[in-house]
């Protein structure tokens, strides 16, 4: 795969739909921020045990990322999951064999470095649900979320800045989830920017 970076500019309506595979949910209010859970770490690795399970026959990692692997910082009650494989666009040889504990393919982006979501709902008391990245080995946009993640556990005016600006932008009203991560991406390209200087 191709290590050339792909911005990721803000999404259309359309462009939101065809990546939602049997539609994207509209969201048409604000968005619920929880304090920080501490709880939130030990369901990232009960359900990380039982990926590795169903994986054990590709190579593969799988990474805490987002709001709730940083302690200390607000988030919605989704846990977000970051499986590296092989072949990202090789649906066949990680999806029948995690749709087994319950996660669905719900987005699928082909010209995004073949991005693809798989989503677990109902997934215990202090999280409503799980998000599963899932990139290919080597993708550039892979390395970015596992930078912002180290740079906010490490960072804490970068991390208060981040809070800040998700609350924020928590008390308007969107149309669709994504609108809201849209909206974000300037102060995450900044933190990212200062993450790859070292600047303070």
């Amino acid at each position: 795969m191709s290590d050339k970076e792909i911005p990721r500019i803000p999404m259309t309506t359309e462009e939101i739909e065809a990546a939602s595979i049997g539609g994207a949910p509209k969201l048409i209010g604000q968005v619920t921020l929880w304090e920080y859970d501490p709880r939130w770490p030990q369901v990232f690795e009960r359900e990380t045990a039982r990926m590795h399970e169903r994986l054990s026959h590709i190579d593969h990692r799988i990474e805490h990322v987002g709001s709730t692997s940083v302690p200390d910082l607000p988030a919605k009650p989704v846990i977000d999951m970051l499986l590296i494989v092989p072949d990202s666009a090789d649906e066949a040889a990680y999806a029948p064999a995690l749709e087994g504990i319950g996660f669905e393919l719900v987005i699928r982006e082909p010209e995004w470095y073949e991005h693809r979501v798989l989503r677990k709902h109902n997934l215990a008391p202090s999280a409503d649900s799980a998000n599963l990245h899932v990139l290919s080995e080597g993708c550039p946009e892979a390395r970015r979320m596992l930078l912002f993640r180290d740079r906010l556990r490490t960072h804490s005016g970068d991390r208060e800045l981040y809070a800040d600006t998700k609350r924020s932008l928590s008390r308007q009203t969107w149309e669709y989830m994504q609108n809201y991560a849209d909206a974000k991406t300037e102060v995450v390209e900044g933190i990212l920017k200062r993450a790859v200087t070292g600047d303070r």
